[in-house]
């Protein structure tokens, strides 16, 4: 097995139970208001002794006030927590990752398939308090284009229905169910095709795609129905990661692939192809005077110039969990 399957190879980084829990809260995300939010981690912290410093922030400063919380965390020996949705995990972990701290998460999100995965609760309450007794465990984390990246990536149709999605739930508030209607939306008027030029090694392909989906999260792909067949040591989210691509169908084909989503079968789908992979590099065909592609990453929206970069990283983030637990929790409320 490489390093990039075992990440356990590098030196954990030291925390300190007396030194302050450095709390990076997303004052946008989750149905609760920043006071509730508030209540929540300082309740837990009392009742264990512990000491914490609470950083809210709006949005446009999330990623300055993560980036200078993880300094301090790792010159504290303490950790940055994550408060929020998957979006905000995202640039808490690019932070911690790129100092080199212990993060940790107290999930707000709509699905919070990072969180699951690991193991940790996703009923905050719970979150905060087993939070204090976690220890830094690496896991793996992917890269698109040097952008760090925990539950997926994506090109092409998914950056779209992640758009609309928000739309919708601006105007229809936040559920699973509105993300599922949104997503059949956004996939019902689906035309654009990529044409994408993929290399893996000495492996070559051209090939035309409505989207290109990379997956680091096995809880996710589970619930999709849709594993690649295992080709490479480790699993995705622990050695590799999943690329399901959905070639152009018509509209009948594209009804019966989101029944087949709904029902976790999209594996079982005509038109989607999956594979395993450790490096890919993407290279679109752009309209003229066109450098930049649209693609997307745990949630978040953002153009990167071609060629598109997608990789295992060697070095992992060490996250606070308790030992043995990863995973644990993503199956539990996968099976319910």
């Amino acid at each position: 097995m490489t390093d990039a399957a075992q990440p356990g190879h590098a030196l954990a980084p030291r925390l300190d139970p007396a030194a302050a829990l450095l709390f990076v809260i997303n004052a946008s995300a989750g149905a609760l208001d920043i006071g509730a939010k508030r209540a929540v981690i300082e309740s837990a912290l009392a009742a264990r002794g512990r000491k914490g410093e609470l950083l809210a922030c709006e949005p446009a400063e999330l990623q300055r006030v993560a980036t200078e919380a993880a300094a301090a965390a790792l010159a504290s020996g303490s950790a940055v927590v994550a408060v929020g949705g998957d979006g905000s995990l995202n640039t808490v972990a690019q932070a911690a990752h790129a100092a080199g701290c212990p993060m940790g998460v107290i999930p707000y999100g709509t699905f919070n398939y990072f969180a699951r995965t690991h193991g940790i609760p996703t009923d905050p309450v719970a979150a905060a308090h087993w939070l204090l007794d976690a220890q830094p465990l690496p896991v793996q984390v992917a890269s698109i284009n040097e952008r760090v990246f925990l539950v997926n990536a994506s090109l092409g149709i998914y950056p779209e229905l992640l758009r609309d999605r928000e739309a919708y739930k601006a105007r229809f508030g936040r559920s699973r169910w509105v993300a599922f209607v949104a997503a059949c939306a956004t996939l019902l008027r689906a035309q654009r095709r990529l044409h994408l030029h993929i290399e893996m090694g000495d492996q070559v392909r051209d090939v035309q795609t409505l989207t290109l989906f990379v997956g680091n999260n096995r809880l996710q792909l589970q619930q999709f129905g849709a594993n690649p067949e295992d080709t490479l040591v480790g699993t995705p989210g622990h050695g590799s990661l999943a690329a399901l691509m959905l070639r152009p169908i018509g509209t009948l084909s594209m009804i019966g692939l989101m029944l087949h989503g709904a029902m976790g079968r999209l594996g079982e789908a005509a038109g989607v192809e999956g594979f395993e992979f450790q490096h890919m590099v993407v290279r679109p065909t752009l309209l003229p005077g066109r450098k930049e592609v649209v693609v997307a990453f745990d949630g978040e929206v953002a153009h990167m110039r071609s060629p598109i970069d997608i990789r295992v990283l060697d070095k992992p983030l060490y996250l606070l969990q308790a030992p043995g637990a990863a995973g644990v929790q993503g199956a539990t409320e996968a099976e319910a």
